[in-house]
């Protein structure tokens, strides 16, 4: 079979029915656009909703609620678990505070592997922190600055309190973290926790009681955070087996991944009803070409065309056309994916509307594959052409 000549026939042919081709494509286009549309506001929407759940650490944190007693061998064992990205205990919140001039700070432990803290300076020690940034705005204060800072507490009656200087070794984001607080070494917020409790600080010079070497720390709470957002269930569910009330965005993650389902339940039956119609349209269309072109179909029989061939000779033409609605409706959904971000999108880096190269190729795949099936079906009746009808026109 000459594929070669076959295709070129196919090709001459096509364009001497130039409106007939045009209106072949254009029934197409009606079908594909709003389909890439669909398909694309449905993963730009999905993919930036999960992506701006990925990118907040607040979506994977777990939170404990209520008080607890936690051991630090306990909290270290949590963050050696492979769900969990980090892990680090928290003394108690009413001992977590500094006083800086005016101004009250929530004290935050951190550690190697803080998710908040990517990417900027880990504190260390009893003389580093990072500020959040609205505890920066209202301090004035920039990294490099020391802070003077004091620890109060109340003892028989009268309130007592020591000072010591910390160094801003960074700012956070205001995304990061909104409060008005600083994130430091579990140390210093162990120190101040001793301080309050009337105990000796030897390691800053506070007096106080002696602490015993024997006794373990225990700790009421934790900060921990999955490693990824479908962690977050897994974890939620441990704790409750361990009698542990915590708070997680399970619900909101729960909720993306619902409506990501949902979307692509009502994506695919419209696309399997369109696509449906298409087909149905193609192999409607070709039985009506193989009907109107009979005529030219029994002489190309005549001259030595195998059925193969004259299969072939109309399932191009339903390529050709395929191909053209393809290329027509990707330059259509372009500008409609265009309109829709510059309408709709304010975040940078989202989408409303968004498609990957490999979804650009599975459409062409799929479109081509239809056209094919349903040209070859629609074309099966090229094998009762015979070569005698063609004598009397050549």
């Amino acid at each position: 079979m000459r594929i070669g000549l076959v295709a070129s026939l196919a090709w001459q042919d096509y364009r001497n029915d130039g409106w007939l081709s045009a209106c072949s494509v254009l029934a197409l286009v009606a079908v594909i656009a709003p389909l890439l549309v669909l398909f694309g506001l449905k993963f730009g929407l999905v993919s930036s909703l999960t992506e701006r759940l990925e990118t907040d650490p607040a979506s994977r944190e777990i939170i404990p609620l209520g008080g607890g007693r936690f051991s630090a061998a306990f909290i270290a064992q949590l963050g050696e678990r492979s769900d969990v990205a980090f892990a680090v205990p928290r003394t108690r919140q009413i001992a977590a505070t500094a006083q800086v001039g005016t101004l009250t700070l929530e004290m935050l432990p951190t550690a190697a592997g803080d998710p908040l803290l990517a990417g900027l300076p880990m504190p260390h020690g009893l003389d580093q922190i990072v500020l959040s940034h609205t505890a920066a705005e209202k301090l004035a204060a920039r990294p490099g600055d020391w802070l003077e800072t004091s620890f109060a507490r109340q003892v028989a009656g009268r309130v007592e309190a020591q000072r010591t200087r910390l160094q801003v070794l960074a700012v956070l984001p205001l995304e990061a973290f909104a409060r008005e607080g600083l994130f430091a070494d579990l140390a210093l917020l162990e120190a101040a926790e001793d301080y309050r409790d009337g105990r000796a600080v030897p390691a800053l010079g506070w007096a106080g009681e002696a602490a015993s070497v024997s006794e373990q720390r225990i700790y009421p709470a934790f900060r921990l955070y999955a490693r990824s957002l479908s962690d977050v269930e897994p974890l939620r569910v441990y704790f409750a087996e361990q009698n542990l009330l915590v708070s997680t965005q399970a619900h909101t993650i729960a909720q993306v991944q619902s409506l990501s389902r949902n979307l692509s339940i009502v994506f695919w039956i419209i696309a399997g009803l369109a696509l449906a119609g298409a087909f149905a349209a193609i192999f409607a269309g070709t039985l009506a070409a193989v009907a109107r072109k009979h005529r030219e179909l029994s002489v190309l029989r005549l001259l030595g065309f195998s059925t193969a061939a004259l299969l072939l000779f109309v399932l191009l033409q339903a390529l050709y056309s395929a191909g053209f609605a393809a290329v027509l409706s990707v330059g259509l959904y372009g500008l409609a994916e265009a309109a829709l971000n510059k309408l709709f999108v304010q975040v940078p880096g989202e989408y409303a509307s968004h498609l990957l190269a490999r979804h650009y190729g599975l459409a062409l795949v799929a479109v081509l594959g239809v056209s094919a099936v349903a040209a070859a079906c629609g074309g099966w009746r090229v094998a009762r052409i015979q070569a005698s009808e063609g004598i009397r026109d050549v």
